[in-house]
């Protein structure tokens, strides 16, 4: 991925659409529907007219029209347009998604405030990883490479003891909403220890997701990990041996109530 990411790479590209010519009553059943859409592009072939929002529905009639009652002042992006550019319209604009036309002004795609998180997430987390691998190389003086991979949770072997409940809810709203971070695991030798990431998996696992994204660490040959060490010394074997602390137990929590 090149330094700066563009809307071409992060935006969803089966776009759903309607036609000038629909109904208010379809394009609203449509809308209710829907997976949490709250508008769709308005296309004629693949030529986009305007855009429909919940709100440009709310007082139409039901057999009126759709491009009577649609925006038709469009605000589009273009694919190699710079995600942090797409960023600044939608936050202006208060659009939460836009069309992406190409150099002829056809629908190829539409981005979402949800992909713009999505892009910044994704780009945080490689440096995690490279300051774990300077760290492992400095240690260990091991040779390493990286991967990204899916990986089976049952095989990892956690290195943190407990997750807390109230972190664990919001990684289940990211899971959700697919804003999750890849994990970081370390292959040390085929064994799979999890570096970064438990309360993703626990959401993960709670959900009945049995794989996720990871960065994959692999060491040229088996070294002595301290991770490895505090997995075995905390009765770690796999991710049902994590703990679940109740909210109220969270160190923050316990601090804030001694400030107060």
């Amino acid at each position: 991925m090149s330094g700066k990411p563009t809307v071409g790479e992060y935006m969803t590209r089966d776009v759903e659409t309607v036609s000038p010519d629909e109904t208010v009553e379809t394009v609203a059943r449509r809308m209710a529907e829907s997976d949490g859409h709250n508008g769709f592009p308005v296309t004629q072939g693949r030529t986009v007219e305007g855009f429909v929002s919940a709100a440009d529905l709310l007082l139409a009639g039901d057999e009126a029209p759709v491009f009577t009652v649609m925006s038709d002042d469009l605000i589009v992006a273009h694919p190699d347009m710079k995600v942090t550019d797409a960023a600044r319209v939608i936050l202006r604009s208060g659009i939460q998604r836009l069309p992406v036309v190409d150099d002829a002004d056809n629908l190829v795609g539409i981005i979402s405030n949800t992909d713009v998180v999505r892009s910044q997430i994704e780009r945080a987390t490689p440096s995690k990883v490279g300051k774990l691998m300077r760290t492992l190389e400095q240690i260990h003086g091991v040779g390493l490479s990286e991967e990204r991979r899916e990986v089976e949770l049952t095989n990892l072997t956690p290195t943190q003891a407990r997750v807390y409940a109230d972190e664990l809810e919001g990684r289940k709203y990211e899971l959700e909403r697919g804003l999750a971070e890849p994990l970081v695991v370390i292959d040390n030798g085929g064994e799979l220890h999890l570096a970064d990431g438990h309360h993703r998996v626990m959401a993960a696992h709670e959900a009945g997701i049995d794989e996720m994204d990871a960065y994959v660490i692999v060491t040229d040959r088996p070294v002595d990990l301290g991770m490895a060490k505090t997995a075995e010394k905390e009765g770690l074997d796999d991710i049902t041996d994590i703990e679940i602390v109740d909210y109220a137990r969270h160190p923050l929590v316990e601090t804030t109530k001694r400030l107060q």
